[in-house]
């Protein structure tokens, strides 16, 4: 029951991204750019976006720069191959505040269409050693990147001790 608690919780992410995607073009949400990870995030605070303190250390903690490497820290959907993009940073910051309260120490969740991986390591980093965040990606070279994405980033021991984990697969099987 908890498992699929958690995964109807992701599937509501997605959606809430989809849906928010097309009212934020008017918002400070895209005028939250920075030229660092620390200045994004500063950003994404002021313009009233980022509100849990989890988030926001989740969000400081994963530096976008290892999961998208050109302009990295501009507020806007950026391609990432194989006719896919990474979400706006404004769009991860929401889907973690709208799921701050069930993303806690200890428990699981799972990221359907995981891409670069950025969202599932927010995810993991809030979820902590004992909680498992799992990443399912139905491009299997973008798995293997955001694999080595994540190492990138010094964050390997999460895929190391398993509370990280990025399969291939079909998310809506």
């Amino acid at each position: 029951e908890s498992q699929l608690a958690t995964t109807v919780l992701a599937f509501e992410c997605r959606l809430l991204l989809l849906l928010v995607s097309c009212t934020a073009a008017g918002t400070m949400a895209w005028r939250s750019g920075g030229t660092s990870n620390a200045s994004l995030v500063g950003n994404l605070k002021r313009n009233g976006l980022l509100k849990h303190p989890a988030v926001e250390a989740a969000m400081l903690a994963v530096d976008r720069k290892f999961y998208c490497p050109d302009n990295s820290y501009q507020d806007s959907p950026q391609p990432i191959g194989y006719h896919v993009t990474i979400s706006a940073p404004h769009m991860h910051a929401m889907c973690l505040e709208a799921l701050a309260g069930h993303l806690k120490p200890g428990m699981r969740a799972l990221d359907v269409g995981s891409g670069t991986g950025y969202l599932t390591a927010c995810m993991a980093h809030m979820l902590g050693p004992t909680g498992k965040a799992c990443g399912v990606e139905h491009v299997p070279e973008l798995v293997e990147s955001s694999k080595a994405n994540v190492r990138r980033d010094g964050k390997g021991g999460l895929l190391d001790d398993g509370s990280l984990v990025l399969e291939a697969g079909d998310g809506r099987k």
